[in-house]
């Protein structure tokens, strides 16, 4: 179901599809996605308002997508050996994201 939320980093009412659920001490935080925007970002539970309508029919304008056969790779460093090899990894580095993005710009 797509949800309404708003935004005060874009100053504006954004589609979003709730990812994840975060109990705090204040309430619940919600990690959605932003359909229009394609970013993650974390609103209270009291900010999220269901999107009602033809609204909630109109296609979005951003795609989650991966990249096909593509696997994170990392540098595995051994110090006893004083050797350094690059293998898999369960997540991309953040300086590997940083790159892919300068590359796509």
């Amino acid at each position: 179901q797509v949800y309404v939320v708003y935004s005060e980093e874009l100053k504006c009412w954004c589609r979003a599809l709730v990812e994840s659920v975060r109990c705090q001490a204040d309430g619940y935080q919600l990690g959605c996605f932003l359909v229009d925007y394609a970013k993650y970002c974390f609103f209270a539970s009291e900010k999220i308002r269901v999107l009602a309508g033809v609204f909630a029919k109109i296609p979005y304008r951003a795609k989650k997508c991966c990249l096909h056969c593509t696997k994170p790779l990392t540098l595995h460093i051994d110090f006893c050996e004083n050797t350094a090899k690059i293998g898999p990894a369960k997540r991309w580095d953040p300086a590997a994201i940083q790159h892919f993005r300068k590359l796509l710009e």
